[in-house]
């Protein structure tokens, strides 16, 4: 079922056309993504889809009590309540019913009249309210909570900190856990994987796959949208195209669609240049100024194909070592790492870096990744251990934070200054490269956008030459398209690579080996990241069978300590249903006796009386032997089913 559909939309800024005849529809299910360049006008598609604006042209059909929840980049929660807190508002309706429901059990607790129609009444409102409350999972709301909490790196001690003392990262974090608690009928995100280590996001990856509602989701995250999403919309140019499948089918599908528009086009013009040659040759001629008459119809009639869009706006990147390194670049003997040498990020951290290899180090937030690279820059005092940098190394370093980014200089001088011995002309052409033209390199640092700054950190880093390169998340800021000319200029690089990034897909393109960096040390892959993820998940599962074999000595052991419990359970429960058959046996004769005593018909027949007085002892002592036999053993099934 059709939810959101948005026909032939437009948006104009003072006359300008930004981009028009937009048209996307989401049905109930849909895991859609969209993508484009930064600047594109995704956000500006969100904001008219969630209704925020309207559009100048065209229309935006929502179904009647859609319930929609949107996350902005990098939007994280204000509040001033507990984490706990801000979580269980996302189920105030369903505490609220919760509370209703707890008033009417009083009520019928305090009510004496069963009979009465006020007390009928009140079972059928209980009735009622119960089975909401279960519809709205009243009685797992908490446990849902705790374990989306727990997938964004929540667990207990952070419940009753207030929101507004967490970081940025950390409301974002909590911001995106609120949106999912809400479980809306649309769920819109804008780069929710900002601020998510790899282990938070393998597991949203799994949520959002389980997700009952319709996403729409904008995400540079090609590793993220994979996994999440079977459709695609690309807005490009002022235009837009859907694809069906997840990313990488995408990827196929355009380059298919590209290639076979482009054939498209190289063939009419060549049938144009057939047919304008034709009509140029004799149309003057009298003999023949008929067919090129009928020629020249042809080709005013001819609806002409348009050059399959070649965008602009793509970076040049290109990364060459000017001289050649040993072989050995980069070694790590037994380091420790952090701010505090009592309690150390990280130790026990061996590792070799060699010539022309790509290492990715990867591990969860907080352990120590940038930590290790300031610490191999000398950016932090090492505690203990050392690194040794090989012969003829010579680094080149990006850092996400873009500090070593001087704010006050213009972007032409920041690689200038750098390189003095070039011509102007020569810097202003590079920057080019990079997509800095004109005015644009006379903007101070400050000035410029995450992304921009980014552009030129890699300019400076392809300009230097350098033989080792050490990346601090080098895809941060970065659009699609810009991510797969670094990809490319990375690997096309003759030199050696040393990178931290959050960027699965950019990591499996690159990476020739994986580094995973814990609290006690280090892990070697010999591959990209799927080789990681495989592995990992090998050796997961090897460790879960030694424990279980660990375990099965033990398991076995209690299986027969159980079997003979169970034994032993069924010899007193065969004891006792003996006894009691033997009890009951005895207690009908005795009844049997005792009746024929008070027979009338034999009161004057002594020696009858005598015999059956003296059965009847018999079975009397018979019958008190019985009793203590099925009492002990009574006695002694109830104290074997209490201890099993």
């Amino acid at each position: 079922m059709i939810i959101l559909q948005a026909n032939d939309v437009a948006r104009r800024f003072s006359g300008v056309t930004f981009f028009e005849y937009f048209s996307l529809q989401i049905q109930d299910k849909s895991r859609i993504g969209l993508v484009g360049r930064n600047g594109a006008g995704k956000s500006t598609l969100l904001k008219m889809i969630i209704g925020e604006t309207q559009p100048d042209e065209g229309t935006i059909a929502v179904k009647k009590g859609l319930k929609v929840a949107y996350l902005a980049q990098n939007a994280g929660l204000d509040s001033e309540l507990s984490v706990y807190q801000e979580m269980l508002a996302s189920f105030s309706t369903v505490i609220a019913v919760e509370k209703k429901m707890h008033q009417l059990e009083t009520k019928i607790a305090a009510t004496n009249d069963y009979q009465s129609a006020g007390y009928q009444d009140l079972l059928a409102q209980y009735d009622q309210i119960q089975h909401d409350f279960e519809a709205m999972n009243g009685y797992g709301y908490e446990a849902t909570i705790r374990s989306v909490l727990h997938g964004f790196g929540f667990d207990e001690s952070f419940y009753a900190q207030k929101v507004s003392a967490l970081s940025g990262g950390q409301r974002t974090r909590l911001a995106i856990a609120k949106q999912l608690l809400e479980i809306p009928d649309l769920l819109v995100l804008d780069e929710p994987t900002n601020h998510l280590d790899m282990q938070t996001l393998a597991w949203l990856e799994k949520y959002l796959q389980n997700y009952q509602g319709a996403l729409l989701i904008v995400s540079h995250d090609r590793y993220f949208l994979d996994r999440v999403v079977n459709e695609i919309y690309e807005v490009h140019a002022g235009m837009m195209d859907h694809y069906m499948g997840n990313y990488s089918r995408y990827i196929e599908q355009k380059t298919a669609k590209i290639l076979a528009e482009q054939k498209a086009f190289d063939k009419q013009q060549t049938e144009i240049a057939k047919l304008e040659d034709f009509v140029n040759r004799n149309i003057v001629r009298a003999s023949t100024t008929k067919r090129a008459q009928s020629r020249r119809k042809q080709l005013e009639k001819m609806t002409v194909l348009s050059a399959p869009t070649n965008e602009s706006g793509v970076a040049h990147i290109t990364f060459q070592a000017k001289t050649s390194s040993g072989n050995e670049v980069l070694q790590a003997h037994d380091v420790s790492l952090g701010y505090d040498a009592e309690q150390p990020l990280a130790q026990h951290i061996n590792f070799d870096v060699k010539k022309q290899h790509a290492v990715a180090l990867v591990g969860p937030n907080g352990v120590g990744k940038s930590t290790l690279i300031k610490t191999l820059l000398g950016q932090l005092p090492i505690i203990a251990g050392s690194f040794k940098i090989g012969a003829n190394v010579t680094i080149g370093y990006y850092d996400q934070e873009q500090a070593t980014l001087n704010p006050t200089k213009s972007l032409l001088n920041s690689v200038w200054d750098l390189h003095a011995s070039l011509p102007e002309k020569d810097v202003r052409s590079i920057l080019g490269s990079f997509m800095f033209t004109g005015e644009d390199v006379d903007k101070k640092v400050s000035a410029l956008s995450g992304g921009e700054k980014a552009r030129l950190l890699l300019t400076v880093l392809s300009m230097n030459e350098d033989n080792f390169l050490i990346l601090d998340e080098p895809t941060n800021h970065l659009d699609i398209d810009s991510r797969e000319v670094l990809e490319t200029a990375l690997n096309e690089f003759n030199g050696t690579i040393f990178f931290v990034s959050h960027d699965r897909y950019f990591i499996n393109e690159v990476a020739t080996e994986v580094l995973e960096l814990s609290a006690d040390g280090v892990t070697f892959f010999d591959g990209n990241y799927d080789y990681y993820l495989g592995k990992t998940a090998q050796i997961n599962e090897q460790k879960e069978q030694v424990n279980q074999e660990k375990s099965r000595p033990l398991a076995e052991t209690s299986y027969q300590a159980n079997k003979a419990q169970q034994r032993e359970l069924r010899q007193l429960e065969r004891a006792v249903d003996a006894t009691e058959q033997e009890m009951n046996d005895l207690v009908a004769q005795q009844l049997e006796l005792t009746q024929q005593l008070n027979d009338p018909s034999i009161g004057s027949n002594l020696d009858k009386l005598q015999t059956i007085n003296e059965q009847l002892q018999v079975i009397e002592q018979k019958l008190g032997v019985v009793e203590e036999h099925w009492t002990e053993a009574s006695v002694a099934l109830e104290s074997a089913q209490n201890n099993h």
